[in-house]
């Protein structure tokens, strides 16, 4: 190999026309799904057991991605080394599963070993290949087309633009399959109980709330009042509810701030005249996470819990933070 000096022109270009090539494989798929993908999905989504991804070399790193997302979305996958596969690892393999195939070329030779396998279980097998003549064409129950014009290498070897489409397809089959299982925002936490993505995923509203000695006001008593109870119990707001115990309205230390800012005579003002009507509630049964998400967006941090617009608890972000939920 011979270094070639580039400019910084150069280089954006070059970069540039890699997301061109890459971009435009990805929109071409469109055209080309049809009645074989609607009928991966049904094999995946009717199957009882686990599905097996397998691919050699940069078709097998993409399976591998493949394997995690449908694993994270709902869709227990497992990746299987080609190559060892034929050395006792095939046993992972059950009749109540599904094998998904990666070879652009269709013709990998350790893949192809695999075959007799699959149909001796008759398990059913979805080829995802560039090539709709290859050896894994015709021996897969469902094709899926990844094919690309050409590489985003100048070579038109290195795997660029096949392995893209080949991602963006897997990250379809998981997608589709999250929304046809119904698959929810809590679900997704369950299945990311560490990390930012699921913290404090355990626990509800309910576990943390505040449920006694609530700074509850009517809204006829005099402000300076409500201050008072405010600095009492020490959780930055008060919320103001009717005779039922409807929530009405709640006054915090940001809006003490702001009335003092506004009136130059306070001694005669009451809850009801500085009040903010209809606060940001969660109910009981919400997750924890939730209520942080609405304290995060509003910039707020108390929320009112309530159950048929009653107040029975307030949840407070200090909660949040001890039980490792923010």
């Amino acid at each position: 190999m011979q270094a070639v000096m580039m400019k910084e022109d150069e280089l954006i270009k070059s970069a540039s026309e890699v997301f061109d090539i890459e971009a435009n494989s990805i929109l071409k798929l469109k055209a080309r799904l049809g009645a074989d993908f609607t009928r991966a999905i049904e094999i995946l989504y009717t199957s009882k057991g686990k599905v097996v991804v397998t691919g050699m070399g940069k078709s097998g790193l993409i399976g591998r991605k493949i394997a995690a997302t449908l694993c994270s979305t709902g869709t227990p996958a497992v990746f299987l080394h080609p190559a060892e596969s034929t050395h006792g690892d095939s046993g992972i393999i059950t009749r109540d599963d599904v094998v998904i195939g990666i070879s652009n070329s269709g013709e990998t030779a350790e893949l192809l070993n695999l075959l007799p396998l699959i149909k001796r279980f008759n398990v059913p097998l979805i080829g995802i290949t560039g090539k709709t003549d290859s050896t894994l064409a015709k021996r897969s129950d469902v094709v899926l087309d990844i094919a690309v014009e050409k590489e985003a290498c100048p070579l038109n070897k290195a795997p660029t633009a096949s392995t893209t489409v080949t991602l963006a397809m897997g990250d379809a089959l998981a997608v589709c399959l999250l929304k046809k299982r119904g698959f929810s925002y809590e679900d997704f936490l369950v299945f990311h109980p560490s990390g930012a993505l699921g913290k404090g995923v355990l626990y509800k509203v309910s576990d943390l709330m505040l449920k006694e000695n609530l700074p509850v006001v009517d809204e006829n008593l005099q402000f300076l009042d409500a201050v008072r109870l405010i600095s009492e119990k020490k959780l930055g707001c008060a919320f103001i509810v009717n005779l039922d115990n409807s929530l009405k309205g709640v006054i915090t230390d940001g809006d003490i701030r702001r009335i003092l800012l506004k009136y130059t005579g306070i001694e005669n003002l009451k809850v009801k005249d500085v009040m903010v009507l209809n606060p940001k509630c969660v109910n009981s049964d919400d997750l924890a996470a939730k209520a942080l998400s609405i304290m995060e967006k509003y910039s707020i941090t108390s929320l009112g819990v309530v159950e048929n617009n009653k107040l029975t608890g307030i949840i407070h972000i200090h909660d949040l933070l001890k039980a490792g939920v923010a």
